[in-house]
């Protein structure tokens, strides 16, 4: 445990009652265990209650889930996906399902809707594609129609480079990511697809360093991780202003908790685990390709330990599940991105090197995380290889429709 625990950082007041509550819980459970009497002194992944936990969720959801109902395929990439890191490997029979069922959410006109029946949206559509891509079978791969998918993204693509969410629906830096992410890795990318999208996205990086979702707004953890990874698939990271970026992304790490907040004055959240610490891989890629010789080769620029405890100590559910705080409930995305968030945190891993931080017991180690699509190494390589295989598609364009035109009119503020 680190000896320097004290309360600040972060960014939030000290005197802000919700802080003080987070860091008395905190605080007790970290007493709790430096004082335990047990035999090990080691944080304890506790893997099966997890794995047990995410497999009753891929069978059968409790009736309080029915106001997800538009968001099924995100359900099921949180739970194929963090069963991946916990090493586990779908039955065929497991998998057949998923597929079935993700090919029922598959619109003729191209992309994924939120459920069967429901209108084709980029936010399921990119949970649908990492799921298969995870699954990792040619049934898989081959579920995806790459040509409609091509024509779903143009279809919500606008005049200045961004990215509808679905038709009629909002413009913001997720459609962006969404779009390049499943383009990258089914090999359905032109550049004609994403012309003008760097440039909308660098309007979103806000004076802090962080970006926000759309231009002008506050700068936050999930909308930061979408413009950078976004930029780094469409090889426009130049234009990023890194230095500011770095600076915020190391200032939402929170000194006392070791997790991190989501947005400044903001309190700490195990899903930022991933969308903040995911950041760093990429950071530290680029910035290697500036300067080689002043970055280091061990470790990223966050403190991986400390995270690490935050997540084994105090955001693991005592009946299965991970949390964003001790006394919050498990779910499936707060499962799904703080073990992203701590497969980040074990592996500092890069072209030329791989070495592990692991904290408490060696079986503890989660599989290793891609950092810019946030499914397994493994995954993403096999279905990149897959895709780009197969041959390229050139884009087919249609003409817009009015009512597109008119909503990218009124949606993008400048």
């Amino acid at each position: 445990m680190r000896p320097d625990l004290r309360p600040g950082r972060g960014g939030v007041d000290p005197r802000n009652p919700l802080q003080k509550r987070v860091e008395k819980s905190v605080g007790a459970i970290y007493n709790y265990f430096l004082n335990s009497e047990s035999d090990s002194k080691e944080p304890i992944l506790h893997r099966e209650r997890h794995i047990t936990y995410l497999k009753k969720g891929l069978k059968n959801l409790p009736e309080g889930f029915v106001s997800l109902d538009a968001s099924r395929p995100w359900l099921v990439y949180w739970a194929v996906h963090a069963l991946e890191l916990l090493d586990v490997k779908l039955t065929n029979e497991e998998a057949a399902g998923i597929i079935g069922f993700l090919k029922h959410c598959q619109n003729p006109t191209g992309g994924f809707g939120g459920g069967p029946g429901q209108y084709s949206h980029l936010a399921p559509t990119y949970a649908a594609v990492n799921a298969l891509a995870i699954i990792g079978t040619q049934e898989a791969y081959d579920a995806i129609n790459r040509e409609k998918l091509q024509e779903f993204l143009w279809e919500m693509h606008n005049d200045e480079g961004a990215f509808r969410m679905h038709e009629g629906g909002e413009v913001d830096i997720r459609g962006a990511y969404c779009a390049v992410s499943v383009a990258r890795l089914t090999n359905v990318y032109t550049d004609q697809l994403f012309s003008g999208t760097a440039h909308w996205i660098m309007r979103c990086q806000s004076y802090e360093g962080g970006f926000s979702g759309t231009p002008g707004m506050e700068a936050h953890g999930g909308y930061t991780f979408c413009g950078l990874a976004a930029l780094t698939l469409l090889h426009a990271h130049h234009l990023c202003h890194t230095p500011a970026l770095l600076r915020w992304a190391v200032n939402r790490q929170m000194r006392f908790e070791g997790g991190f907040q989501g947005r400044t004055n903001k309190l700490v959240d195990g899903c930022y685990s991933f969308w903040q610490g995911g950041l760093f891989p990429i950071l530290h890629t680029l910035l290697t390709q500036e300067d080689a010789v002043n970055i280091s080769a061990e470790h990223w620029m966050f403190h991986q330990e400390a995270l690490q405890e935050y997540l084994l100590l105090c955001c693991q559910h005592q009946r299965g599940g991970l949390i964003d705080k001790p006394g919050k409930g498990p779910d499936f995305y707060h499962t799904c991105y703080t073990l992203s968030g701590m497969s980040v945190a074990q592996h500092f891993s890069t072209p030329a090197i791989h070495k592990k931080c692991i904290v408490g017991h060696p079986s503890n180690e989660l599989a290793t995380v891609h950092p810019l699509f946030n499914i397994g190494v493994e995954s993403a390589v096999s279905a990149t290889q897959y895709f780009n295989n197969l041959p390229r598609l050139q884009l087919r364009q249609r003409s817009k429709t009015n009512d597109n035109i008119n909503n990218e009119e009124s949606q993008v503020q400048t």
